[in-house]
């Protein structure tokens, strides 16, 4: 049976795909024409900096960062005191840069705009697998990412140690409610023209909100159940109903709150939207250090 779940934490662009996701970010935000920067600063002028935590968390993203200096500056050198996936105090280093004075103020925000972003969806899904460490469940993210992101973000969950769900439409199938409302409600039908129309041993998955669903889902042969909107009890009923036939997959508005309850209930994967729908920024900032004052004109 294909699994369409993916946990190794390698970074998934290619070097080319790195340099066109950067130089795009580069571009919308005009980078090459800083006029603030290219006003005051010389051309000549180095500087260094320091990526610092403001607060506590989960990093990802360092590629990013280093790509956006790169592009603008060729000849900038990088120090890793950590790699991604790393667990920071607050007021920790993580990056030392030297390099263009000018480069570093230019490209700045976009740096720390790529790294905040996927560092918060790390630190964010790293709690919630804390929160269900000593069960057997997975901590799992859903398609409910930024357009042209998704990579990335997910790459950022796979950081904070979740594990990603399907990765788009063609991964694996996948049949939710408004699928089962366009052949009237009929799990049956629906996987037996699933099991027909997909490759040979993909994975099928049955969303179910109620206990008749499961009933049907499980004598229809699915793979994987997902319990939408379920409370706990609704949940353990169901494990005890599947006695392990088939996969069960919790999912619908699960917070760090009621997620080790979820847990307990016995599921095998808790999905969860919000590890990258509604993930903080985590606080970094890129301290400077400016290199030998100037006063000449820009040059």
């Amino acid at each position: 049976m294909t699994t369409a779940l993916v946990d190794d934490a390698a970074f998934p662009l290619s070097e080319t795909m790195l340099e066109t996701v950067v130089r795009a970010a580069l571009e919308e935000d005009r980078a090459y024409q800083d006029v603030t920067t290219r006003s005051i600063v010389p051309a000549h002028l180095r500087a260094s900096a320091v990526l610092v935590a403001r607060s506590a968390g989960v990093i990802a993203g360092l590629p990013l960062m280093e790509a956006v200096f790169t592009l603008l500056d060729p000849t900038v050198k990088f120090r890793r005191l950590e790699q991604d996936g790393a667990h920071l105090m607050a007021n920790q280093a993580v990056l030392e840069i030297e390099g263009s004075a000018r480069a570093m103020l230019s490209g700045e925000r976009v740096a720390l705009n790529f790294i905040q972003r996927l560092s918060g969806i790390a630190t964010l899904t790293a709690r919630f697998v804390d929160a269900v460490r000593g069960t057997t469940a997975k901590i799992l993210d859903t398609r409910k990412t930024t357009p042209g992101l998704r990579a990335l973000e997910r790459y950022a969950v796979r950081c904070g140690g979740g594990t990603n769900h399907r990765y788009d439409l063609s991964a694996a199938v996948l049949i939710k409610d408004n699928h089962l409302a366009a052949v009237g409600g009929d799990i049956a039908l629906a996987v037996r023209r699933a099991r027909a129309g997909a490759p040979d041993g993909m994975q099928a998955e049955v969303e179910c909100d109620r206990r008749e669903q499961v009933v049907a889902a499980l004598g229809a042969g699915a793979d994987v159940i997902l319990l939408d909107n379920m409370s706990c009890d609704e949940m353990r009923a169901c494990v005890e109903l599947a006695r392990g036939a088939a996969i069960l997959e919790a999912s619908g508005g699960i917070t760090l709150e009621t997620v080790r309850a979820v847990a307990a209930a016995g599921v095998n994967w808790i999905s969860v939207g919000a590890l990258t729908h509604s993930a903080p920024s985590l606080d970094l900032a890129l301290d400077f250090e400016a290199g030998p004052i100037d006063n000449g004109l820009a040059r």
